[in-house]
């Protein structure tokens, strides 16, 4: 089971669900119009997201998902361990 992370949006579950279905590196707005949200609230949730290490930047336009995002939607992960990358 994930666990509950207090500043994470469901949006958040969706982008990394999306990298990792696909197994692929995306821009914001590509992961956007897979999954029904703006280009703009997107990219700033990946940025979010990288700031914890649950995705890494891989350029100036393109994320991955991290092992630790890996691990976190695996629900091996606690808690402490994402809010410490904070």
């Amino acid at each position: 089971m994930r666990p509950r992370i207090e500043w994470m949006t469901q949006a958040d579950e969706r982008i990394m669900e999306f990298l990792q279905e696909k197994d692929i590196v995306a821009s914001p707005s590509v992961i956007a119009a897979n999954i029904d949200y703006t280009g703009e609230y997107i990219s700033r949730r990946c940025r979010k997201l990288a700031d914890a290490g649950l995705l890494q930047r891989v350029d100036p336009t393109n994320y991955r998902l991290t092992e630790l995002g890996e691990r976190f939607l695996g629900g091996d992960v606690e808690a402490d361990e994402i809010e410490m990358m904070r």
